[in-house]
């Protein structure tokens, strides 16, 4: 079996999406061979989608942006769909793991919606979603092996999809969060942004000005 990973963040390093697909690629095990891509930007070039529909099953993981797909993947979803049309249907299963800053994973549930009307309007067979909560936590979880700790319910998800990507199986929606307090994550992101806005010369009450 050939499985297609595709990490949808902006980001050049240290997202939490890649963090995600990284422990994923641990529950799917050695057997399926496996590609990995990172749409990082608008552009998709023609022979990374001849690669990815040569799969079986294709993975997204992205962070949610605004309560959807962040513009630059959209940009990507669009010219694969487009490329699909031209080619013609493909049998592939898409699964698809959005992860979001806020505690609670039910935020991600109009982003994967937006992925099921994608992989039914591109032809394509929709297998299962996982919204993510307390998405920021997970890059600086690297040593915490998912299933345990902080990630045990990550654990838990990662398994469940697994299992359906390596059977092309199809799976309920399912929304995690952290297995760690919502006040302490919420303490800490706070702490994460005053850092940041130290960092960038600014004082705390600066994130309350307003212009005129």
């Amino acid at each position: 079996m050939k499985i297609a990973l595709i990490n949808g963040s902006p980001k050049v390093k240290d997202s939490a999406s890649n963090a995600i697909l990284q422990e994923l690629k641990k529950f799917l095990g050695d057997e399926p061979i496996i590609i990995q891509e990172h749409f990082k930007s608008p552009e998709i070039k023609e022979e990374q989608m001849e690669s990815i529909l040569d799969c079986e099953a294709i993975v997204f993981a992205f962070p949610l942006y605004v309560d959807g797909i962040p513009s630059h993947l959209l940009h990507c979803l669009v010219r694969f769909q487009e490329y699909i049309d031209k080619i013609g249907k493909k049998e592939i299963v898409v699964y698809t793991l959005v992860n979001c800053g806020f505690y609670e994973g039910k935020h991600n549930a109009l982003a994967i919606d937006m992925m099921k009307h994608w992989t039914k309007k591109s032809g394509l067979k929709w297998g299962q979603g996982i919204g993510i909560g307390a998405g920021g936590m997970i890059p600086g979880l690297g040593n915490v092996p998912a299933g345990h700790g902080p990630k045990k319910n990550l654990g838990t998800a990662l398994k469940i999809i697994s299992d359906n990507i390596v059977n092309s199986s199809e799976g309920e929606t399912l929304f995690i969060t952290a297995n760690f307090p919502r006040f302490a994550y919420k303490l800490a992101a706070e702490f994460g942004w005053r850092k940041a806005i130290k960092a960038n010369g600014l004082r705390r009450k600066d994130l309350f000005r307003k212009k005129v």
